[in-house]
Order: structure tokens, then C-alpha cells, then sequence
């Protein structure tokens, strides 16, 4: 018997394959610092956890399949913050951002479709496309440009008569770039030229750092009809384990497609939703103080990695990702020996190769995504011990 040939055609998450080798370094008594994983380390804030303790529940029932009216009406009113208006059937809660998103491909796209995406994007994308049946094609990005648009020309040249749609985040996981107005309104234009959808995944909308903004695809004006918003309150809330995420457009016939998507999976938890619904709550100074600290500690990562020699990167905008090409021949090499054969003082480093962030897997060949989710000790103490492994990954590639 033999399985589906799309599974089988699915990559195995680059985020989470070499975990059985940190799993193997932590038997032998090694302490491994993760920065291969955007799992925050902030404390969920405690609203959350409150408003489930404080909830009379009898009988856990099926939520409604397009979300809790109370959780909608918080996500309406976090938009709204932005002048950003969506109407009660606009938005549908799902199982984290990455629901959103399937759901998004999966109403808009055929099998075969193709979607084009700035890399490097997100790894889960190529999962996403995979189970979907879409084919996602490049619009590559330099480091030299700060991973920011290329020129209007240039993704232009990419659409063929099966491209339906242009997906990115913004800010950029796992480059950290945030994409001005400007570059939006370029999209605006190339969408409307070429009858395309754009999907804006604003997971990480709210931690932009040195008083810039992310501006909001639903900020743009005139497209509503092809817009799609995918949001979460895993990173800015630190609420990765909720899964609560929700897909919003004013396109209402997008909207009544992806709840039948919705209903087939029934309901996203109820339990969850009541907690979520008191995050939407929180006002600007939480998400801001989830913000600074992050900008701390990109800012100590920046420090640390000045100071070893043969490193290329760019200084991230916003999330919580950098990406660094290193002086090795290949970047997953090294993070596999980090694991399984160096040890500082008992203390290794995980990172996240970059090669499987890309289509084009030779330009991710040297690179490497940190995330910096650990706390400020913790984290100059992991970004030390990569500098010394770099030493002695040094002498082994010279002696290969």
C-alpha cells in the first residue's frame, strides 16, 4: 500500500527536524540554548488565563464554527485601533495562523495554481502550498537590500496565466524586514493590473522596532475585494500553545467559502477563545513593553555578533529573526555538529538552517535564522558560544 504522493512530497519543518539531535545532546548532559524556534519566553499575560479560571462552565460545547461573537467583536476592535474597519461575517477565528492560511489557499487556489512569495519566507508555507496542491514560486530578496521588495518589473516577469495570488509577512519571518507603504502600494498596483489576490500574514504586525510601523495590508485603499489579513496571538501575546488565530477580508464571497472550510472542522476550542478574547482586551502598553524587550535583545544579539569575524546580516525591523550567513560552506552542517559533536562548558546552541527557507536552496546554503526569544542573559550566553564554535568549525573545514 502506498500513501498520497502529496504527503510524501511534503518537507519534513527545517525548524523542527534536527530536534531528536538536541534531544540526543540534552541525554548527555548538555545544555541546549534554542534559537531555532520563535517560541517566545515571555509570560502569557495572566487575563488569559484568568478569564477561563473565572468562567462558570457546565458543559464544554462546540463554538461556533466561524468563532465566539465576543472573540470577533475584540479582533474588530483591534483592528479598529488602525482605522481598519472589518464587519462581524468578515472575520472567522481559526487554529492558529497557519489554519488561516490553509484555508485562505485552499478557497482561492485550484490544485496547481501558483502563488508567488518573497524568500526566504517561512518555512510552514511550503508545508502549507504542499497540502493544498499550489506550487509557490520565488520573488527572490537580497540581504544586500535589507530582504526588501525587488522592483515592480521584476515580480512582474514571475506571474504566468496560473498565478492567483502574491503571500507575504509582514514584518518578514524570517528576514524581520517590515515593507513600507510604498512597497505595499506597489503590490496594490500589480494586484489590480494582474486580477490577483494578496494575502498579508501580520503575525508579528506589533513588534516593529525603532519607532517604525508595520503598515497593514488593510491599510491600503482600493482593494479590498482582494485583500486577506492573516492574524494570531501567538508571538505579540506569547500565546503560541492557544491556537487561535483568524483569516479577515472584506471579500464576503471569499468569507462564506472559507467558513464551509470552518464548519467541515467544526470548531476552534472553546476554552481557548474565552482566554484570547481578554488578550484582544490588553491595551497598547502590554504589547508595547512585548515590544521593547524584544528590541532589546535584538539589540543584543546585533552587539554580539559584531564582534566575530566573517558574518554578513542586515539589522531586522521588527519579529524576532535574523538572518546570518556564516563563514561555513554549509550551514546545516554546522548546526547538526553544534548538536552532535561541540559543547562549550557543557552548553550548545540550536539555530535554524536557512537553505529550506528558500526555492532556490543554494542561496540559504550559508545561512542561518536566529530567533532571539531567549532572555538577555541567557541569550548573550548562547550568541558567545556560537562565536567560539565558528573558531573551531574553522580549523575542521580547513582540515577537510
Amino acid at each position: 500500500m502506498n500513501l498520497s504522493k502529496r504527503v510524501i512530497a511534503m518537507q519534513a519543518s527545517p525548524i523542527r527536524k534536527l530536534i531528536p539531535m538536541a534531544q540526543q545532546a540534552k541525554k548527555r548532559g548538555i545544555h541546549v540554548y534554542h534559537l531555532n524556534i520563535g517560541q517566545p519566553d515571555i509570560e502569557t499575560p495572566k487575563v488569559f488565563f484568568d478569564a477561563i479560571t473565572h468562567e462558570n462552565i457546565k458543559v464544554l460545547k462546540y463554538a461556533l464554527s466561524q468563532g465566539e461573537p465576543e472573540l470577533i467583536h475584540s479582533i474588530q476592535n483591534y483592528f479598529m485601533k488602525d482605522g481598519i474597519h472589518f464587519d462581524d461575517d468578515e472575520i472567522i477565528v481559526t487554529n492558529g495562523g497557519s489554519e488561516a492560511l490553509i484555508f485562505a489557499l485552499t478557497a482561492i487556489c485550484d490544485v496547481g495554481d501558483e502563488i508567488l512569495v518573497p524568500e526566504p519566507f517561512y518555512t510552514n508555507y511550503n508545508s502549507f502550498v504542499q497540502q493544498t496542491g499550489v506550487i509557490a514560486r520565488p520573488i527572490t530578496t537580497s540581504p544586500s537590500t535589507g530582504f526588501h521588495l525587488p522592483s515592480y518589473e521584476d515580480i512582474v516577469s514571475r506571474i504566468t496565466p496560473k498565478t492567483k495570488l502574491i503571500l507575504f509577512s509582514n514584518p518578514g519571518n524570517p528576514t524581520g524586514t517590515v515593507y513600507t507603504m510604498a512597497e505595499l502600494e506597489m503590490l496594490k498596483r500589480i494586484a489590480l493590473e494582474k486580477d490577483l489576490f494578496l494575502i498579508s500574514d501580520e503575525v508579528y504586525r506589533k513588534l516593529v522596532f525603532d519607532g517604525e510601523v508595520a503598515p497593514s495590508l488593510g491599510m491600503i485603499k482600493g482593494i479590498e475585494d482582494r485583500s486577506v489579513i492573516i492574524e494570531s496571538v501567538s508571538k505579540r501575546y506569547s500565546s503560541c500553545g492557544a491556537r487561535i488565530g483568524s483569516v479577515q477580508s472584506k471579500n464576503k464571497d471569499l468569507m462564506k467559502s472559507i467558513l464551509k472550510l470552518a464548519q467541515a472542522r467544526l470548531s476552534v476550542s472553546t476554552i481557548n477563545q474565552i482566554g484570547a478574547t481578554q488578550l484582544y482586551l490588553l491595551d497598547d502598553d502590554n504589547v508595547a513593553a512585548t515590544r521593547d524587550e524584544y528590541q532589546k535583545r535584538r539589540d543584543i544579539v546585533l552587539s554580539e555578533l559584531r564582534q566575530i569575524p566573517g558574518l554578513k546580516f542586515e539589522t531586522p525591523k521588527g519579529a524576532f529573526y535574523i538572518i546570518v550567513t556564516l563563514p561555513v560552506k554549509d550551514a546545516e552542517e554546522y548546526v547538526k555538529w553544534m548538536l552532535s559533536e561541540y559543547n562549550y562548558e557543557n552548553e550548545t546552541v540550536m539555530l535554524a538552517p536557512a537553505e529550506d527557507f528558500y526555492v532556490n536552496k543554494s542561496l540559504g546554503k550559508s545561512q542561518v535564522r536566529i530567533a532571539y526569544v531567549l532572555e538577555s542573559v541567557q541569550l548573550k550566553r548562547a550568541m558567545q558560544i556560537v562565536k567560539y564554535s565558528l573558531i573551531e568549525y574553522a580549523k575542521i573545514e580547513k582540515n577537510s
